[in-house]
């Protein structure tokens, strides 16, 4: 038996593989391809093998904690701007953006590491 066997036809691989593709296209898109992904996912999710709905919901899943994670950010940037009339704004907006980093950051290392262990056939 062969380690290296190709791996076989699973319904709604190709759209997960897919998925992955557009998160990680996401930053340099300003996010409009993660939107077209998750929407992606949604749709893709009846059809698909055990294998494919494990990738699928795990990629909804990561979305949107991102996406909660973003509106809380953007809501503790408007917060800090608008107190950034008494100075304290400026450390809050300041933690918005360095949170929000983290958040692009820990979205792109997820995308990435399931896209690898889609192309290694291991569920997730």
């Amino acid at each position: 038996m062969s380690m290296n066997a190709p791996p076989q036809p699973q319904p709604g691989r190709t759209a997960a593989l897919v998925v992955y593709g557009l998160y990680l296209l996401s930053i340099p898109s300003a996010a409009v391809f993660a939107l077209f992904g998750v929407i992606l996912a949604l749709v893709s999710r009846d059809g698909a093998s055990a294998f494919a709905r494990s990738h699928l919901d795990d990629q909804i899943r990561i979305w949107m904690i991102a996406f909660w994670w973003s509106v809380g950010l953007l809501l503790l940037a408007l917060v800090g701007w608008i107190l950034s009339v008494v100075l304290v704004g400026f450390l809050l907006v300041w933690l918005a953006g360095l949170l929000a980093l983290g958040v692009y950051i820990w979205f792109t290392i997820k995308s990435f590491l399931g896209l690898l262990a889609l192309l290694d056939n291991r569920v997730r």
